[in-house]
């Protein structure tokens, strides 16, 4: 299984390791409509119609948790955001190179440290030699903020982002609300910081559970977005505090070194639930999947949602026939067409709310983010981009039902698209989209499997042209072949010349630097560099 910060294919490519110098409307009217179309049965693709929520609980009238505006239906507002996003027809597109998987360790002291300095130093300067254009960095909230609640400390990214600037690159900042420990299985990696696993010690429901009560710690779980528990301040407090202390600290840098950020929503810093988890056994490509929602707060609100719909009964019990973590869609009910799947009228409320919860989570969040930038780039007329990641969830894609996507939390079937209520929300905070699988074709994923990267790159296309968006990416799998790195120049230029608007290789390690690889990189970035 590869897995390059996120959720990768099993037919190729192995996880990133060590780097070595070479030799990121009317709302009544909305509501009526959502009712019809239950009634009616008529999902079709390009409606999407999903509620929103507020503190856990379902808004009828279908406000959004960041203010007084609706979310879905607001091409005014994003019409009126377009001016941030600049035009991306004949661009070059900007490569960054992701930094090591383990840049930092844990001294003896049990402090964070960057590892292995000068051979970093040697290896950025020739990544700028090569024409890369920055390097992605994963600022950690496990580092920052590691010890006590609200003591933030920055020395390391000081002394890393000194080094890169001195090197010529820019920088795509990645704000991590993630742990990565699952990658090193136990023997290394960035937890979540030490205060926030002493409480989830004391209550585990903080972190996701699954149907069986297995908790996943790599995230906290969407229940607790609006809940005072980590020291009087909820999740979300938490998150903006961060991110306030980190536009503090760095806003000299904010539109010359530093370029674009990423928000961290969720698992491997993207919006959706863990639903595939990896180092653990429980999970392995191409399973379903398994929905995320068994810790007591999701259960609680699940509850109350259901009681608010006239269906209480909804609410106290487990989704049904909906399978394991292993299973194919094939013989599991929900996800086939009979009468308790995912288009009955419990499925379907069960996937609105669901996905709801989600698109609610990047609504609240994003909202932060975009306010703290926004300050900031009206008082200096500087431009910082900022960028919102999702899975690429392309395994059991030709389905009706999507099943793996549905799983990770996108409502996303043959009959309804799932993303552009998440687009929805980007484009009213002027946030860009980051998808993976750029080095992926339909012909290279096993045809048994109903795969289709290419189909979902062009739905999400399709979406971010529609509510005038960004698009950026990166690669799942390691690629330095020739067809390989061919085939993300091919899914960064469309036909008619657009591009997305940066690319980002997953990631620096010592293979890049081999000279069979190096000789297919290097001519790479300069062919992304050039005019399109």
């Amino acid at each position: 299984m590869a897995e390059i910060g996120g959720i990768g294919c099993g037919c190729r490519g192995v996880p990133g390791g060590n780097f070595f110098h070479p030799g990121g409307f009317s709302l009544k009217s909305c509501f009526l409509e959502q009712q019809r179309t239950r009634r009616n049965r008529n999902f079709l693709r390009n409606v999407s119609i999903v509620p929103s929520f507020k503190r856990g609980r379902l808004i009828t009238k279908w406000s959004s948790v960041a203010g007084n505006s609706p979310i879905f239906s607001m091409d005014a507002r994003e019409n009126s955001r377009s001016f941030v996003l600049v035009s991306s027809r004949h661009r070059k597109v900007p490569v960054y190179v992701m930094m090591p998987i383990d840049t930092f360790g844990i001294d003896s002291s049990g402090c964070p440290i960057i590892k292995r300095l000068k051979a970093l130093t040697v290896s950025l300067k020739a990544l700028k030699l090569a024409g890369v254009h920055g390097v992605a960095v994963e600022v950690w909230w496990g580092i920052v903020e590691r010890f006590c609640p609200l003591e933030f400390k920055w020395s390391l990214y000081d002394e890393l982002f000194r080094l890169i600037s001195e090197a010529g690159l820019k920088l795509h900042v990645a704000l991590c609300f993630h742990s990565n420990m699952h990658l090193f299985r136990g023997k290394g990696g960035v937890s979540l910081p030490l205060w926030i696993r002493e409480i989830g010690d004391v209550n585990k429901d903080i972190y996701y559970r699954d149907k069986n009560g297995f908790s996943n710690n790599d995230y906290l779980t969407l229940g607790v977005d609006q809940l005072p528990l980590f020291g009087g301040r909820t999740a979300v407090q938490c998150y903006e505090d961060f991110m306030l202390s980190f536009s503090k600290n760095f806003e000299p840098y904010f539109g010359n070194l530093i370029e674009e950020i990423s928000i961290g929503l969720g698992p491997s810093g993207e919006l959706r639930y863990p639903a595939h988890p990896l180092g653990d056994g429980r999970w392995t490509f191409p399973g379903i999947g398994e929905f995320q929602c068994h810790d007591k707060y999701m259960m609680e609100d699940l509850m109350a949602v259901a009681s608010q719909e006239g269906k209480p009964q909804w609410g106290s019990r487990d989704l049904p026939n909906a399978g394991c973590y292993n299973s194919f869609p094939s013989g599991v009910p929900f996800f086939e067409e009979g009468r308790d799947s995912f288009l009955s009228d419990y499925g379907r409320f069960f996937l609105e709310w669901y996905s709801g919860k989600l698109i609610c989570h990047a609504d609240a969040i994003l909202a932060k983010a975009a306010d703290v930038l926004r300050r900031r780039q009206e008082e200096e007329k500087s431009s910082v981009m900022l960028v919102a990641k999702i899975g690429g969830i392309y395994w059991w894609y030709k389905t009706s039902s999507h099943p793996a996507e549905l799983t990770a939390g996108y409502y996303n079937t043959a009959l309804r698209d799932g993303y552009d209520p998440l687009a929805s929300v980007l484009s009213r905070h002027g946030a860009a989209l980051h998808i993976p699988c750029l080095d992926m074709a339909d012909s290279e994923t096993p045809e048994k499997y109903l795969c289709s990267p290419e189909g979902l790159l062009r739905q999400i296309h399709d979406v971010s042209k529609k509510r005038t968006i960004q698009v950026t990416g990166r690669n799942t799998s390691e690629r330095y072949d020739v067809m390989g790195l061919r085939q993300i120049r091919e899914n960064c230029v469309q036909p008619n010349g657009e591009t997305v608007r940066s690319f980002t290789f997953f990631r620096m390690n010592e293979k890049i630097f081999r000279v069979e690889n190096w000789n297919n990189f290097v001519p790479f970035v300069r062919q992304m560099s050039a005019d399109v």
